[in-house]
């Protein structure tokens, strides 16, 4: 049974980073994809950057402007997601989530990941 547990949220300043943190477990294969996205209240969720673990491919929002950096452990059960410069737009719960599936895919669709960890929260004071 496939997890995804996230961690790392919490309040912070304007301008500070925060690290997250999603530890996976139980997949079948060493193939996957995972993916951060957030949600802020009244809106829907979205795609921030995502992560092939087996060959290090990364990808990232287009508005976050080099401020965010997704990594993986060298074990490529965590994934990280180092949050820098936040501003007051960026509080939002944050999910990590998966994708198994072989194939194409557009990495920014919620519809494309099977798996979802619970969220952290992610607060950021003016």
């Amino acid at each position: 049974e496939v997890q995804l547990q996230a961690s790392g949220g919490g309040l912070v300043q304007a301008g500070g980073s925060l690290r997250l943190s999603c530890a996976a477990s139980g997949f079948s294969s060493g193939d996957y994809v995972i993916a951060w996205f957030r949600q802020a209240p009244g809106k829907e969720r979205e795609g921030v950057s995502c992560i092939n673990t087996r060959i290090g491919t990364t990808y990232y929002a287009d508005y976050l402007k080099g401020r965010f950096t997704i990594s993986s452990a060298n074990d490529k059960n965590t994934v990280y997601l180092q949050m820098n410069s936040l501003k007051p737009e960026d509080t939002a719960v944050y999910y990590c989530a998966a994708h198994e599936r072989t194939g194409p895919f557009y990495w920014g669709l919620a519809v494309e990941y099977d798996y979802w960890g619970q969220g952290t929260q992610v607060t950021v004071s003016s």
